[in-house]
C-alpha cells in the first residue's frame, strides 16, 4: 500500500495508525504548495486523487482510499490485535466514530481553511479561534474522566487524529494555556515512538 501525504498536513493521522499497526507502508509526498499538485515522482497528483487532496491511500489491488477518517479504520481493521479501533458493530466503536467525526467536522474543519489562509480575514479567523476553543473545552474536560487517552488507556484511531490537528495549533496560533489536560496530552502522544517515528519520516518537528 501507499500514503500520499503533505507535510504538516492531517496525513500525519494515518500514518500514525500504521506504523503503530505495523502496517508496511510506502509513503510518496505530494507538493501542494503546486497547482496541480504534484508528487515526489513528478506524477499529476489529480490523476490519483481528483479531489486534489490529501491523505489518499493506494490499496494492494490499485483501488484508491480517501478521507483520513475512512482511512485510519480501514488499517486498524487490518490489525485488530493493535486494538486502535474496537471491534464493528460494538458501542466502542460507534464511541470512536462519533469521536473521529467530532475531529474532522469541529475542529480540523475550523482549523482548516479558516486559520490557514489570511485572506478570509482577521474578523473570521478570530471567530474561528472562538469555535475550536469552544471545542477544546470539550476535550479537556472529557480528558479529566477518560484517562491517558479519548478511549480510556489505550490508544486508538481518534488520538492520531486529535494530535494531528491540535498539532497546527502554534502555527494557527490557538491559545492552549487555558486546557492543561490537552497539553499532558499532547505531550503524551507525542512521546510515543511511532508517532515521533511519522513526524520524522514526514520531515515535521516533534509537536511543542
Amino acid at each position: 500500500m501507499k500514503l500520499y501525504y503533505a507535510t504538516g498536513t492531517c496525513s500525519l493521522s494515518p500514518h500514525i495508525v500504521a506504523l503503530e499497526a505495523g502496517i508496511p507502508l510506502d509513503i510518496e509526498r505530494v507538493d501542494i504548495s503546486r497547482k496541480p499538485h504534484v508528487t515526489s515522482t513528478g506524477r499529476d497528483f489529480t490523476k490519483v486523487n481528483p479531489n486534489g487532496y490529501v491523505p489518499a491511500l493506494e490499496l494492494d489491488d490499485g483501488s484508491l482510499l480517501t478521507e483520513g477518517a475512512a482511512i485510519v479504520q480501514y488499517l486498524a481493521d487490518l490489525r485488530p490485535a493493535s486494538k486502535l479501533a474496537p471491534a464493528a458493530g460494538t458501542g466502542e466503536r460507534y464511541q470512536l466514530q462519533s469521536w473521529l467525526n467530532f475531529v474532522a467536522t469541529e475542529l480540523h474543519k475550523m482549523y482548516s481553511p479558516w486559520l490557514f489562509h489570511p485572506e478570509y480575514g482577521a474578523q473570521a479567523q478570530e471567530v474561528a479561534r472562538g469555535k475550536i476553543a469552544e471545542r477544546l473545552a470539550h476535550v479537556e474536560n472529557h480528558l479529566a474522566d477518560s484517562g491517558s487517552y479519548l478511549m480510556g488507556e489505550t490508544f486508538t484511531t481518534g488520538d492520531a487524529y486529535l494530535f494531528t490537528i491540535v498539532g497546527w495549533s502554534a502555527f494557527a496560533k490557538v491559545d492552549l494555556s487555558a486546557f492543561p489536560r490537552l497539553r499532558a496530552y499532547m505531550e503524551r502522544v507525542g512521546s510515543r515512538p511511532k508517532v515521533r517515528e511519522a513526524m520524522q519520516a514526514e520531515g515535521m518537528k516533534r509537536a511543542a
